[in-house]
């Protein structure tokens, strides 16, 4: 007899309602930002651009993107 799975799912699956960075950049790139608790624009200014290029889902195309939505906001990475 199959086991039931569901319970497991739900267990391993937590989604959490943030919209942190969404439709700007890709879920791999949102979800490594999350893993450091990195929810915010002001806590994304206290890293260097070379910090969060080195978390996974970060290429050049994230980094573009994630600098430009920086800049409309007036938000950029420490030096």
């Amino acid at each position: 007899m199959a086991k039931c799975l569901s319970s497991i799912c739900a267990v391993n699956h937590v989604v959490k309602n943030t919209n942190f960075l969404s439709g700007v950049i890709a879920i791999p790139a949102r979800r490594s930002l999350e893993k450091e608790k990195i929810d915010s624009l002001e806590k994304l200014s206290d890293y260097s651009e070379e910090e969060i290029m080195k978390l996974h889902g970060f290429g050049k195309n994230a980094m573009e993107k994630l600098k430009t939505y920086m800049k409309e906001h007036e938000v950029s990475f420490k030096n």
